[in-house]
């Protein structure tokens, strides 16, 4: 053998993804060149080899994939023979394992996992927490802003004998097709209706159309409404009283739908008889559309405008502070008749005796959502029993208590109240601090010791633009009311928790160890804050609601849950010369058990590649990870050949390059034996059996990592990764004659 090949690079780079995704196909020819290119002398050596397992007394595993395990007889065989313990690739995340109603299922992986117990393997859970292969759609659907369709009265057109189903004065085309589903709408308490069509024809062939409702001859109407399907299809509006009954929308007469819910809008249609209709057309192409009935809407552009609070109960006509917040109550904050000063309730605060600050007496309003490109206006009705002192604060905006000189003092003067009530007004541009999209509005009233205030009629209205034309736009829907942050923690903590007790209850006597915590570092070391998308299907970062924390809590639940199982914390790039990540890790495994929970051991995953893998940082990682005490495990050990980490097509490697990866694979085990004290030493999963393509349908798909080759046989990568599990070449010792 030659020596081992010190392969440095400069500049190390970690671009590819640290584990297996979602399946994706297979496009390219597999033509990567097997064992049977390599010398026929070494094929003979490598033939002569017994399984891996003959060769250490640490545990060897394998990530595998659960229908290979079950299917392909060549596989069970290889993986039986030389591998002690089990990673399933997908089958234990969370994507695998979630419906989309956020019910657990088992059924897929139980089978499997009772087989390999039976075959005497032990299983490594991979991963209880992570934020890739998350069933991120429904976690999001949990935390999303409440929608409202608007203002009651403000449409025109009565819908409510489709909300109760009943269709009264409605008539409908293909009857049996139109139904009311409930639960089916934008938001998932509202109905919708389901239009089926079932074969190609006319627009009219599936058509509801609305009763007739009056209008003004000359006045211009909008209609809108939200629409989807459950696959693509087309539709359109008519109408019966306007100047164009079948307005032509995006070029054509027919609009688009998919499966997200789209907003529909026909706008600036001009009345030409005192009465209108709108018909819902979907018989053109087939499919099954379902309409939002409570964002249908008919407005008439040339009406009054309709005045638009973006402070929920801000008349507090609900008798309580719903959804408002004493942030410091001072002598006592109540809703009650007598602080009206109209309606049938107002908000009464008082000032404690010892209260000197603003702050001492506080009250805000629920989070509101302002867009930076507007302005808006707020006010609101104040008195007070004695002389009075206060001042508004923006908790969200970068100038969170703007300087408005109430008084004429100076800036940041506090406005004045007595025993008469007067109405404060003024104009709010926001702007958000950063990572902030929403803002509370505080009353912050707590500067007269002892004194008592009346507020009602607080309102934030958006200030008009200057009109295009003689028509005014109403405010239309949908209205978008953002969750309060507190509220979106409580609820994600609650789903994580749930998720992590049960799946490692469910799996407690059969899991043997887990990965709890999944690539919780960014590159440089530092804990990923992650970040908030709600439209994300499958990447969902716990710690952007939960902090680093997240980890804290997800150990001591999973001991909790199963206080036999080994407990991991596993991430990639630890071989970083810069020394930043594995240091980083080791600092959050010190932290997570300063807080009270148990680490047992650290996984580092050593996705390599024969051309920029520096062998000096894996030495150096693993003496700093022997460092900690802690058990440590090789995760998802393989090493690429490809000098890319996306090849487009193939790769052919030369027998040299085989080689470099046969001693790559020798010196991570050499070292791994070397540098971990024997008690510490949980094991080295290589991740993967072999290069074919039913493997690697995305990870590394064109690539050969692995120890065999597509074929099954032994590769180079066999003999180094033997040898360095046994410190020596094997083969030195074989007695007997080489047949080549």
């Amino acid at each position: 053998m030659k020596k081992i090949i010190y392969l440095v690079l400069a500049v190390l780079t970690f671009g590819l993804n640290a584990c297996y995704d979602e399946k994706m196909e297979w496009g390219d020819p597999y033509t990567h060149p097997g064992a049977a290119e390599l010398p026929l002398q070494l094929q003979e050596k490598i033939a002569r080899y017994e399984a891996l397992t003959a060769y250490t007394n640490f545990k060897l595993g394998v990530g595998i994939d659960f229908n290979l395990y079950m299917s392909d007889e060549n596989y069970q065989t290889i993986i039986n023979e030389n591998f002690r313990e089990i990673t399933p690739g997908n089958e234990l995340k969370q994507s695998s394992l979630m419906k989309t109603d956020g019910t657990l299922d088992f059924s897929k992986a139980d089978p499997v996992i009772d087989a390999l117990k039976a075959r005497g393997l032990t299983i490594y859970g991979h991963t209880l927490v992570w934020h890739s292969q998350q069933k991120a759609s429904y976690l999001n659907s949990l935390i999303a802003p409440t929608i409202i369709p608007g203002p009651a009265g403000e449409s025109l057109l009565d819908v409510t004998a489709l909300l109760d189903g009943s269709f009264t004065g409605w008539s409908r085309n293909n009857a049996a097709g139109i139904t009311v589903v409930a639960g089916a709408g934008l938001s998932s308490s509202d109905p919708a209706v389901r239009m089926q069509t079932t074969t190609a024809g006319n627009e009219w062939d599936t058509q509801l159309t609305s009763p007739e409702f009056p209008v003004f001859v000359g006045h211009h109407y909008e209609v809108s409404f939200y629409v989807k399907s459950e696959d693509a299809g087309q539709a359109r509006v008519s109408f019966a009283g306007m100047s164009n009954n079948y307005p032509w929308i995006d070029g054509g007469a027919l609009f688009t739908t998919s499966a997200s819910w789209t907003q529909i809008i026909y706008t600036d249609l001009e009345a030409t008889a005192s009465a209108m209709k709108v018909a819902f057309d979907f018989g053109k192409v087939p499919g099954i559309y379902y309409v939002d009935i409570n964002t249908i809407r008919v407005i008439d552009l040339d009406a009054a405008p309709v005045e638009v609070n973006f402070v929920e109960n801000g008349g507090f006509e609900t008798g309580d502070l719903t959804n408002w917040t004493a942030a410091n109550p001072g002598g006592g904050i109540t809703v009650t008749a007598a602080a009206k000063f109209e309606g049938n309730y107002g908000l009464q605060g008082i000032a404690s005796a010892s209260s000197a600050n603003e702050w001492d007496l506080q009250f805000q309003t629920p989070e509101i959502m302002l867009d930076p490109a507007k302005t808006y206006t707020m006010s609101f009705y104040i008195k007070s029993d004695v002389e009075g002192k206060g001042r508004i604060s923006f908790p969200g905006f970068d100038n969170e208590w703007p300087w408005i000189n109430w008084d004429g003092s100076g800036a940041g003067a506090l406005f004045t109240t007595n025993a008469t009530w007067q109405q404060i007004s003024f104009d709010i541009t926001p702007a958000y601090k950063a990572g902030a999209n929403t803002v509370k509005i505080s009353f912050d009233l707590g500067k007269v010791a002892g004194a008592t205030y009346f507020v009602d009629n607080v309102k934030v209205i958006e200030k008009p633009a200057a009109a295009a034309s003689s028509r005014q736009k109403i405010q239309r829907a949908p209205i978008i009311i953002e969750m309060p942050w507190d509220e979106k923690v409580s609820i994600i903590e609650s789903v994580l928790t749930k998720y992590v007790t049960d799946v490692a209850s469910h799996f407690a006597g059969k899991v043997a160890a887990w990965d709890v915590v999944n690539e919780p570092l960014n590159d440089n070391g530092t804990v990923r804050t992650g970040e908030e998308d709600l439209k994300a299907t499958d990447v969902f970062y716990w710690q952007y609601y939960l902090g680093q924390e997240y980890a804290v809590k997800a150990f001591k639940w999973a001991r909790e849950a199963d206080p036999n199982a080994k407990l991991f914390i596993n991430d990639y790039g630890l071989e970083s010369p810069s020394g930043a990540k594995v240091e980083g890790l080791i600092k959050y495994v010190q932290y997570i058990e300063s807080q009270g929970a148990t680490v047992h051991g650290i996984g580092t995953q050593l996705h390599l590649n024969i051309n920029w893998t520096d062998t000096l940082g894996i030495q150096s990682m693993f003496e700093k990870l022997a460092a900690t005490g802690k058990l440590i495990k090789v995760s998802e050990l393989d090493i690429a050949i490809a000098n890319s980490s996306d090849p487009e097509s193939p790769v052919s490697p030369t027998a040299e390059q085989y080689e470099q990866q046969a001693n790559l694979y020798r010196f991570v085990a050499e070292m791994y034996s070397k540098c971990i004290p024997e008690a510490q030493r949980y094991g080295i999963t290589v991740w993967g059996i072999s290069d074919s393509e039913n493997e690697h349908e995305y990870w590394l798909k064109n690539d050969a990592p692995c120890l065999w080759d597509a074929e099954y046989a032994r590769k180079h990568a066999y003999k180094g990764f033997a040898d360095g599990l046994a410190g020596k070449d094997v083969s030195a010792d074989f007695s007997g004659e080489l047949k080549y």
